[in-house]
């Protein structure tokens, strides 16, 4: 067992010495393997980095259809777009990020999964996306935004937190609003926020025509309040909302409960 893990050990070393030849690690950039499907991600350091959110998002979209074109609203390193890419048949992603930096670095993840031919990546602002694409160009949105308000909360983050936290560049209306026009008729709409902001979303969602369809609260553990919401949309459609089971993360012991740990791909301890 022993010389069997070293062999997996040496063996994925290798495979990032191979891929980090040809893309260029800025200071204080690592890469962290995500554990599913040798997919791998450049993250810096001191930045704003990938959380569970994320990956929850992924799944939760997990069922987008063959073909399908995605786009990925504030994709940050592009966490989503590489996860959504081995997760779904869908046919293109796009990501957009406002911030330069950090958009570089989700190209240079792409490149690093040698995913470009199915992943692009826009350094723009989501209120510009009309300048890249027609409306009703998607079949899927899905977007992790900032969860506070411009004008609420603590901010003495740095830049880049302080844009990924606050709506400081764009509204969740903003969002709401993009996502309606660049969807086609019955498209789907995924996001994830704070569960303090529902009725916000909920209200939103409506009267931007992204009819809500299915909600889903996370809770940390059995019992406890929920610190995230899933939520599902679809443009055009009827009134029908249906409220799935909690998803609980951890077990009273502190372990991952089991759909998490099929969720991450990872065997139980």
């Amino acid at each position: 067992m022993i010389a069997k893990a070293l062999f997996l050990c040496y063996n994925l070393f290798y495979q990032i010495l191979k891929v980090v030849g040809k893309i260029e690690l800025k200071e204080d950039e690592v890469i962290d393997d995500l554990e599913f499907k040798g997919l791998k991600i450049i993250q810096h350091k001191k930045w704003f980095k990938y959380g569970i959110d994320s990956v929850l998002l992924s799944d939760f979209a997990k069922k987008i259809k063959k073909n399908s074109k995605v786009l990925d609203i504030g994709t940050g390193t592009g966490i989503i777009s590489i996860l959504l890419s081995e997760k779904t048949v869908a046919k293109e992603i796009v990501g957009i990020e406002i911030q330069e930096d950090v958009a570089n670095m989700a190209k240079r993840s792409v490149e690093l999964n040698n995913l470009e031919n199915k992943i692009k990546i826009i350094n723009d602002n989501i209120l510009n996306i009309e300048n890249y694409f027609p409306n009703e160009y998607f079949d899927v949105v899905v977007t992790n935004p900032p969860y506070q308000k411009n004008n609420s909360g603590l901010k003495s983050e740095t830049e880049k937190q302080l844009i990924s936290r606050h709506e400081v560049k764009c509204s969740l209306e903003d969002i709401i609003k993009k996502s309606f026009k660049m969807l086609r008729d019955y498209g789907d709409f995924y996001m994830i926020h704070r569960p303090e902001r529902l009725v916000d979303i909920l209200y939103l969602m409506r009267k931007n025509k992204l009819e809500p369809k299915e909600i889903r609260f996370v809770h940390p553990k059995a019992g406890e309040k929920p610190n995230l919401v899933l939520i599902k949309g679809v443009k055009y459609s009827g009134e029908f909302l249906k409220v799935i089971e909690p998803l609980i993360v951890y077990k009273e012991n502190g372990e991952y409960t089991d759909e998490i740990y099929k969720i991450y791909n990872k065997e139980k301890k």
